[in-house]
């Protein structure tokens, strides 16, 4: 394995971001979840359920798909990671998969989860139904109304979703809550957080359990591209969970690397080194140092920070970091969906937008460029139309 994208520090660091920066009371949580999960991960039977079940559940692999004619459009050559293909309709259902079974191993009955577009949360509603869980779900108020169909299926599958009414009344405002929840709950409760943020081990772990994007997606370009490695790999950032499972499959190639922020929650962009959450990263933050309230189109990267990895990644250089505006999100929507077929989530199309953008400019043309699109677009076509008149 690379130096990079390998096990952080034992205090949970990524260079100086990261760590544990949570209540007394969570502290042996964490403790415990860490131990779980480095026995798991080191049990070939745990490995063998997860991939069984990730294969025969979750519909893995999900393909790379050559986009001829947006190819054609932008001068460049698109392939597509396919987490659109997979059950639940993105890539969330890796990670939740492997906490539920780890939940499971530890003699937790209950899961909480956060989410912001949905997706995550219908994720965990289903591992919860599939292994006969209770399950509740914290989604900010705003998140409810623009995302009202993942909160049926949420409760279709058995889960209770809350909304959160505090603060910004979205993600960054569930996260809050869970943890609430979590710290009062914590002996018989799992917390089954959705990316690569907050207190270690979450963030290595989530990593870990989304790398099959990357792992997977190294295999099958290799296969396209005669056993070569993309020139570009490019993906989503909020907190960052398909991005880390990417790029943990080329970091250690010559490709370079692009997270794309929402132009409103660039913390990368905007932000300066603080704790949120549990973790030291990058943060919106005003003048006196408070949280500062993002915008995004998308309610997944609808969040004032980033995970620590990708901090670390970017001060180091190994990453770049970009941003995409509401616009040019809505118009690579369209785009993708008119060109090939495939109507994006709002998340990745934060990727395709920057794409669309850079082609002929940074990204020079003839360049191949894989695209993670980590979510379909059917919870978002109601909110786009309505946009879009």
């Amino acid at each position: 394995m690379s130096s990079l994208m390998g096990e952080p520090s034992a205090t949970g660091r990524f260079g100086e971001f990261g760590g544990r920066f949570v209540p007394e009371s969570l502290m042996p949580a964490c403790l415990e979840l860490e131990v779980a999960f480095r026995a798991a991960w080191a049990d070939p039977a745990f490995h063998a359920e997860f991939t069984a079940i990730l294969r025969d559940y979750g519909g893995r692999p999900t393909p790379v798909t050559e986009c001829r004619r947006l190819s054609e459009r932008l001068g460049v050559r698109v392939l597509l990671k396919r987490e659109d293909l997979a059950h639940t309709g993105s890539h969330k259902l890796n990670n939740v998969i492997g906490q539920t079974l780890l939940a499971r191993r530890m003699g937790k009955g209950r899961l909480i989860a956060e989410t912001g577009a949905g997706q995550h949360g219908v994720a965990a509603a289903t591992a919860a139904a599939l292994f006969g869980m209770n399950c509740v779900v914290y989604m900010g108020e705003v998140d409810t109304e623009r995302q009202e169909l993942n909160v049926f299926r949420m409760e279709l599958l058995g889960a209770e979703v809350r909304p959160v009414r505090g603060g910004s009344r979205t993600l960054k405002d569930a996260v809050n809550e869970a943890l609430r929840d979590w710290v009062a709950n914590v002996a018989d409760t799992h917390y089954c957080l959705g990316s690569v943020m907050g207190p270690h081990p979450y963030p290595w772990m989530v990593r870990e359990l989304q790398r099959v994007v990357g792992d997977e997606a190294r295999q099958q370009c290799r296969a396209l591209l005669d056993g070569q490695d993309p020139d570009w790999v490019v993906a989503c950032i909020g907190g960052g969970s398909n991005a880390a499972g990417t790029f943990a499959g080329f970091v250690d190639t010559g490709a370079v690397l692009v997270g794309v922020e929402a132009a409103g929650g660039a913390a990368v962009g905007r932000g300066v080194p603080g704790v949120v959450h549990g973790m030291m990263s990058y943060v919106l933050q005003d003048e006196v140092g408070q949280i500062a309230e993002a915008h995004s189109i998308s309610a997944g990267l609808d969040y004032p920070g980033i995970g620590p990895e990708h901090a670390h990644l970017s001060s180091i250089g190994r990453t770049r970091y970009e941003q995409a505006g509401d616009d040019e999100v809505l118009a690579a929507f369209r785009l993708l969906s008119e060109t090939e077929g495939i109507i994006p989530a709002l998340e990745p199309a934060h990727a395709l937008a920057w794409l669309a953008r850079e082609a002929g400019r940074s990204v020079p043309a003839g360049a191949t460029v894989l695209v993670t699109l980590s979510g379909r677009g059917d919870k978002d076509v109601a909110q786009v139309r309505e946009l879009l008149r």
